[in-house]
């Protein structure tokens, strides 16, 4: 008697993750066994800059989140146009965040 491989995966999205959380700051890790990506939502003119979630994932699963992410921006492109970023310079570190941030104060 063959097993039926065909079994569809139920996901539940319940309402209170539905609604999402803004970041508009990643900051991504790894050791030799996972990688971390931390969400940070950033807002002009605030010292601290908030972590609103954070994803633990093992190598294969990031690889294929980034085939994703490549996969979509691809089609975003097509349909939208071209998403512009600044001019990339040599360590310019305002170019991974949205807001012009100062160096660290005390």
């Amino acid at each position: 008697m063959a097993e039926n491989n065909n079994q569809q995966l139920q996901i539940e999205l319940k309402p209170e993750v539905a609604e999402g959380t803004y970041s508009n700051l990643a900051i991504l890790t790894h050791s030799s066994s996972e990688f971390v990506a931390d969400f940070i939502q950033m807002m002009p003119g605030m010292q601290k800059a908030q972590v609103r979630s954070r994803i633990i994932m093992a190598p294969e699963h990031a690889k294929r989140l980034l085939m994703a992410l490549q996969d979509n921006v691809r089609k975003y492109e097509q349909q939208f146009g071209a998403i512009r970023l600044p001019q990339v310079q040599q360590h310019d570190e305002r170019t991974i965040a949205p807001f012009s941030i100062k160096q660290g104060e005390a």
